[in-house]
């Protein structure tokens, strides 16, 4: 059937996928947010349900004061004899010397156990269970002359322990950065996938095949299978990092990541995730037949379904929409008829645990909307987070006789506050973030009627290529810091007929050069 790409927009990166039970699986990159691991569900690859996290406690997941775009690597989902695993990179772990990690479960819409450690420096780690029931590590390392290549080794995935030595099979096709690899096996042949050309503009996935799985590994004559890295005109930019899975019809599909500039080499939602189908052509997997990845993809039927951009909740129960940062203090959060904060000492400003929670932002065009009581001399609101020093905040603060709001904006060491707006005799506003191309514009009012507004700022500032390199997107959140205690008993994000019509035209509209 047609179908809109991206498949999940906002930022959920580097996805992996597997096939089992008649239903299709699908795990993101999380960083620094918590709970780690966005998990979803599909029947047919191009409607998804979020049907929850991987990483759902701090024993599984400890992200401390964990730098921006740090964290959670490159998960990667696969299914063996009914049980569930998934292996990923916590780059806080650094430290400690073994970063990579397992989980598993029976039931994948339960709980996972708690991690199994695989003694192993690098990222992007992949599993690879072959026909004789033995399982496989593969992902990047570097080799004794310190080039970094695809390391492949045998493993127990009951306790990490590693049964073989290890083997550089493949080095890519000299793109920098041979990584997120994804082996296969298909008539007999072992395929590599792999990401080359670091994950921004100039991204691209390769491929290799052997007919044994330590190699050697023959390039694609075909290489890069998937790249935009030489199309400055398409819409969807730095297309890469890709998974593959068999449908029940036979047909191979693949997802990937890619991002929608705002403007020329800026992207501010993050790199979102991608479907498209994969033809072989002389024993090779090309995807998309290497042709342009488009907003509208074509396929057999007439149904056309796109995800759903619009967001309400009265915090009856925690959605799996919502993510904190880094490992929150939940005795600071009150769910059920409405949301109570309670603001700490940690701001906004600082890469630790803050008493915020956030939805990632899904399109350019759209309107965030919530309702805020105050207590307390501490401020707290409605913000746009992209990093800790990188984010605009719609602030409230209880004064004599009412309300003050200003926005504040934060942008790498520059911090600007505007004139403050004073609402009289009121201890609630409702507050408005209007989404536009280039532009948040910030609103307050005593009610939806009567929004005032705030101020404004430019989405040039939240966009990943004005910072230093993130690997994250931007999110709606709410905050409270020091004293506050602050309740929200709504929160919306509403996209109008104008603005579908806006975000349709944003999906078909050229690359901006």
């Amino acid at each position: 059937m047609p179908y809109q790409n991206p498949i999940i927009p906002g930022f959920y990166p580097d996805p992996s996928i597997c096939y089992a039970n008649g239903e299709y699986y699908l795990v993101n990159s999380s960083f620094e947010y918590f709970p780690g691991v966005p998990l979803w569900q599909s029947r047919d690859l191009k409607n998804w349900k979020q049907i929850g996290h991987v990483l759902t406690r701090d024993s599984q997941l400890e992200l401390g004061n964990c730098p921006a775009s740090a964290g959670v690597f490159a998960p990667t989902i696969r299914e063996h004899n009914g049980r569930f695993y998934m292996i990923t990179t916590n780059v806080c772990r650094f430290p400690m010397g073994t970063p990579n990690f397992l989980v598993s479960t029976d039931d994948i819409h339960g709980e996972w156990s708690e991690p199994v450690s695989i003694r192993h420096m690098g990222i992007d780690p992949t599993l690879f269970f072959d026909d004789d029931g033995k399982a496989y590590y593969a992902g990047t390392g570097f080799d004794e002359n310190g080039k970094q290549g695809i390391v492949l080794f045998e493993i127990d995935v009951n306790d990490g322990s590693i049964l073989s030595e290890k083997k550089y099979i493949w080095y890519g096709t000299g793109g920098r950065n041979p990584e997120g690899p994804h082996l296969y096996k298909k008539d007999g042949m072992y395929y590599l996938l792999i990401a080359e050309g670091g994950t921004e503009y100039g991204h691209m996935v390769t491929c290799a095949r052997s007919t044994c799985v330590w190699g050697p590994y023959e390039s694609c004559p075909y290489n890069p299978v998937l790249s935009h890295r030489d199309n400055d005109k398409s819409i969807f930019q730095c297309v890469g990092h890709a998974d593959m899975a068999e449908a029940e019809n036979g047909k191979w599909y693949a997802v990937f990541h890619a991002v929608r500039p705002s403007a020329a080499q800026l992207h501010h939602i993050g790199r979102e995730t991608m479907l498209a189908e994969v033809t072989w052509k002389d024993g090779w997997p090309l995807i998309n037949n290497k042709e342009e990845i488009h907003a509208l993809m074509a396929d057999e039927s007439s149904e056309y379904t796109v995800f759903e951009n619009a967001f309400a909740d009265t915090f009856e129960t925690v959605h799996p929409r919502w993510s904190w940062l880094r490992n929150p203090d939940m005795t600071k959060y009150h769910f059920g008829n409405g949301l109570t904060i309670e603001g700490t000492d940690i701001t906004l400003d600082e890469p630790a645990s803050p008493s915020w929670i956030g939805v990632r932002q899904t399109q350019m065009e759209l309107d965030c909307i919530t309702e805020i009581t105050l207590k307390g001399t501490g401020t707290a609101g409605l913000c746009v987070y992209h990093t800790d020093e990188h984010h605009y905040d719609l602030c409230v603060r209880a004064e004599t006789g009412g309300l003050a709001v200003f926005l504040k904006r934060r942008a790498a060491d520059l911090t600007a506050s505007s004139q403050e707006h004073f609402f009289p005799d009121t201890d609630s506003l409702v507050l408005m973030i209007r989404a536009e191309r280039e532009k948040y514009t910030f609103c307050a009012g005593k009610d939806a009627e009567h929004l005032q507004i705030i101020g404004t700022g430019s989405t040039q500032l939240l966009s990943t290529e004005a910072m230093r390199g993130t690997f994250t997107g931007c999110f709606f959140g709410l905050f409270a810091e020091h004293d506050a205690i602050v309740h929200f008993p709504y929160f919306r994000v509403d996209e109008s007929e104008e603005q579908k019509e806006k975000n349709r035209a944003d999906a078909q509209r050229e690359y901006p050069v």
